[in-house]
């Protein structure tokens, strides 16, 4: 059959849904059916699951003329998805197509939620098309006589690349890509990505830097110019001493006349903890929302979240508060409104979550912005001007994830044993392991076969076995059950599961959580108010309370820090407050109070000016940094300087830090002119100074425990029989001892030090800041009191110290003084 009749196949599809295709469609289904690799960059509700399926399903339909009266059974294509949520839609869309061309093609899912007797069916027969995870295809390659199952596999689509790149899953995802590529005669890998700002290196990571896939790909974009209207939530009365986390509920009001007039309405808060606050106070402040409103984030029990998308879906919800457990790819129609509580941190988050809006071709997003305090206005003027210039971030690949290549390794010797001669230009193919060299190899494959050398003497690390003919083979079960249970790169904080003592399953919350409270205490959690009555194994045993609680759970991924892009648009923006107010946008004229005040004590620093201030309180000495780079920068910057000043003179200081700039709280004044003389804030020796300033060992170590568990040197335990955080801690904490003592050129224990510097505290992005300093006038400022710009960093240290009623009644004295 000819391409032009195979296309005639797909209009003639399109046409009886009242659809016409769009350009990025057609090309996409040119593009494959010419044998062609590609990156199909389109913006989720685009339509880019028909750009994909089509192709395939023609295909078929090309290379087997009797479709509609034979078939052929056996595995000819797979869509890998992040998110298990996603899969039954685009099964949906699959079948919608396989059935109305009756091409008895069957579509089937594969991931952790599937039933052991839908498995068992699968290994069986496999469907023609299948959707699974990252997790689940490394599962499928561990099972024996898989070049069997794969053989066929004509294409393989990776779903949201931009969220599996630059994370373990999507290292794991280039591994399962090289094996492929070897064991499928005519495999053709497409990925679909929303918008980043390095698209060309993700075609790299996903086909391979110096592939033949590479050179016969295709970049295809989806011009389809969405429009998105960001309006900011401004109070009446602007506050001139901008504190974090009162604000945001203080706008309650202004709220809730914008969730009345659409039908339903998407509220993102960053974190989890805050998603609860802000279900509770609706409710108590508009009980009449009750049953129209519902939450949403990743530690809610499956039904509660499948109900609730369903619920929206129907229309049958108003309201729904979520965290990023809903910025994927859910396709929800009836949303016509989302609103942004707080910063959201990044660019791309923010038009990810504008998308969720609007959700079908040609129509426009609105995603209001509503700031929890004064000073994120200027981040809600930055995100209107990134939405204009499309200005979105880079995700930046891992290199060299030697725990992932372990497991990985591992796998394959599960299933049938692997030759290394064979395996290892594979692997340096991909962009991760590019550069690995033929030492490290034969490291790792020793690692394999003998555990580490300081281990050698303990049997459990030894789990591959080198036999006669060469072959790296995993012959026993206990080892081969144990890894199946582990094959995966997320490794979260130690959950436990809070349940009612009948039984009734409610969610997880994090352990160090549960751990802190007693039996009676109250704590709200999923929109309920509950009282803690024991642990019972990996269980919190609870019942209903009707007693009022301020305790709220929190997460340890709570903290989301500044992406550079970000700090970039928050500088101009920033700067624009010395510009005539005609030239200003409406949220800094908005903030024209505040910055009255902070003039009137300091100054707001122009685009080649650093400012510093300084001033004393109660509490000591304040020693105040601007540099607006995000939170975890000024984590490494403060530690940096502390350090260096230290070896000036003798002085303790307690530091905090915030988005906007970081503090230094000594008991004695430091000679702010002595610094900047001594050029303490030179890129110059960074590196050797962070590993002395910061607890470097501390945060290796906590890296480590992940390594450990993704390389499989410590076992988390069988299903509903976890191993406890603590015990995990412990037994990774002894192997990191044992390398740093004995054998500090282990390559696990060298790489928990390279991702604490290049990913926990953005190593390459702290060199860059310093150097932008030292081209900058510093602006020393000797301040009688607090200014505006120090106030929430200020708070922010007390918050440590206070519960939120004390914290605010605290503040409410501060701001009288200071205003006075």
């Amino acid at each position: 059959m000819q391409d032009s009749e195979l296309f005639n196949i797909a209009y003639n599809w399109f046409n009886q849904q009242g659809w016409k295709p769009f350009p990025f469609q057609e090309q996409t289904w040119k593009a494959f059916l010419d044998g062609k690799h590609g990156l199909l960059n389109a913006p989720t509700g685009s339509g880019k699951t028909y750009a994909l399926w089509f192709p395939i399903v023609l295909n078929y339909i090309k290379t087997h003329p009797n479709y509609k009266t034979k078939h052929k059974k056996g595995l000819k294509a797979i869509w890998i998805t992040p998110l298990r949520a996603l899969s039954q839609e685009i099964k949906q869309s699959a079948e919608r197509i396989t059935q109305d061309l009756e091409t008895q093609m069957t579509v089937g899912i594969r991931t952790g939620d599937t039933p052991n007797k839908e498995r068992a069916r699968q290994k069986a027969a496999m469907p023609d098309l299948l959707i699974t995870t990252p997790e689940s295809l490394q599962l499928l390659l561990s099972s024996k006589g898989y070049e069997k199952t794969f053989k066929d596999c004509s294409a393989i689509v990776v779903d949201e690349w931009h969220e599996l790149l630059g994370t373990k899953r999507g290292v794991q995802m280039e591994l399962g890509l090289s094996r492929l590529k070897t064991i499928c005669a005519n495999l053709r890998i497409w990925g679909i990505s929303a918008t980043i700002g390095n698209l060309e290196q993700a075609r790299q990571v996903l086909l391979g830097p110096s592939s033949g896939h590479l050179k016969n790909s295709t970049l295809i974009k989806a011009n389809l110019n969405k429009k998105i209207t960001v309006k900011s939530i401004i109070p009446e009365k602007m506050e001139t001493f901008p504190w974090r986390g009162h604000l945001g509920l203080h706008l309650l009001n202004e709220v809730v006349p914008i969730i009345r007039k659409s039908k339903t309405t998407l509220l993102f808060t960053n974190t989890r903890s805050q998603c609860e606050i802000w279900f509770q106070k609706i409710l108590e402040k508009y009980p009449e929302f009750a049953g129209e409103m519902a939450m949403h984030h990743g530690s809610i029990n499956k039904e509660t979240r499948l109900w609730v998308e369903q619920a929206i879906r129907n229309e049958s919800l108003k309201a729904v508060v979520c965290t990023s457990s809903l910025d994927l790819g859910v396709d929800f129609a009836p949303v016509e409104t989302v609103i942004q509580i707080g910063g959201p941190k990044g660019v791309a988050r923010f038009l990810q979550r504008a998308g969720r809006s609007g959700h079908r071709p040609g129509e426009e997003s609105v995603i209001y912005f509503l700031p929890t305090h004064a000073i994120e206005l200027v981040e809600a003027a930055a995100m209107q001007k990134a939405v204009l210039d499309s200005a979105v971030e880079d995700r930046i690949p891992y290199l060299n994830s030697f725990d992932v290549l372990i497991q990985y390794l591992t796998t394959l010797a599960v299933s049938d044993g692997f030759y290394p001669k064979e395996i290892y230009p594979e692997i340096k193919q991909t962009f991760c392991y590019q550069g690995i060299d033929e030492e490290q190899w034969q490291w790792l494959l020793n690692f394999l076969v003998m555990g580490s050398q300081s281990l050698k003497s303990y049997d459990e690390y030894k789990k591959v076995e080198l036999e006669e003919d060469g072959k790296f083979k995993v012959n026993s079960r206990a080892v081969a059950m144990r890894h199946r249970f582990q094959i995966g790169t997320i490794v979260g904080d130690a959950t436990i599961s809070v349940r009612y003592q009948k039984g009734g399953y409610i969610g997880t919350i994090e352990e160090y959580f549960i751990s802190k409270l007693s039996p009676g205490d109250v704590f709200t959690f999923a929109g309920r108010n509950l009282e803690f009555i024991r642990i019972k194994g990996m269980s919190a045993h609870v019942r209903n309370s009707s007693k009022r609680t301020n305790k709220v759970p929190s997460w340890m991924g709570g903290r989301l820090s500044f992406s550079a892009k970000m700090s970039e648009l928050l500088r101009q923006e920033l700067y624009t407050a010395e510009l005539p107010f005609s030239k200003q946008s409406i949220e800094i004229q908005s903030l024209a109070p505040m910055f009255a005040k902070q003039r009137e004590e300091s100054m707001v620093p122009q685009p080649h000016q650093f400012l510093i201030e300084t001033f004393k309180t109660s509490d000591g000495y304040h020693h105040i940094f601007y540099p607006f780079e995000g939170r975890a920068i000024h984590e490494g910057m403060s530690s940096l300087l502390a350090y260096r000043i230290s070896l000036l003179t003798p002085i303790t200081c307690s530091l905090a830090f915030n988005d906007y700039g970081f503090e230094l709280l000594s008991d004695k004044p430091l000679d702010i002119q002595e610094i900047l003389d001594n050029n303490l804030f030179t890129s110059e020796y960074m590196l050797s100074d962070l590993q002395k300033s910061l607890n470097s060992n501390e945060m290796a170590r906590r890296k480590f425990r992940d390594i450990a568990v993704i390389s499989g040197m410590v076992f988390t335990g069988y299903p509903e029989k976890g191993v406890k955080m603590k015990h995990l801690q412990s037994s990774s904490e002894l192997l990191f001892d044992v390398f740093r003592d004995f054998e500090d050129d282990n390559l696990l224990y060298q790489q928990a030090y390279t991702e604490t510097f290049e990913h926990q505290l953005e190593e390459g992005r702290l060199r860059l800041a310093l150097e932008r300093i030292a081209e900058q006038e510093i602006v020393w400022k000797q301040c009688q009191r607090p200014t505006p710009f120090s106030f929430p960093i200020i708070t922010d240290r007390l918050r440590e110290k206070l519960s939120n009623e004390k914290l605010a009644d605290r503040i409410k004295r501060m701001t009288k003084i200071l205003t006075r």
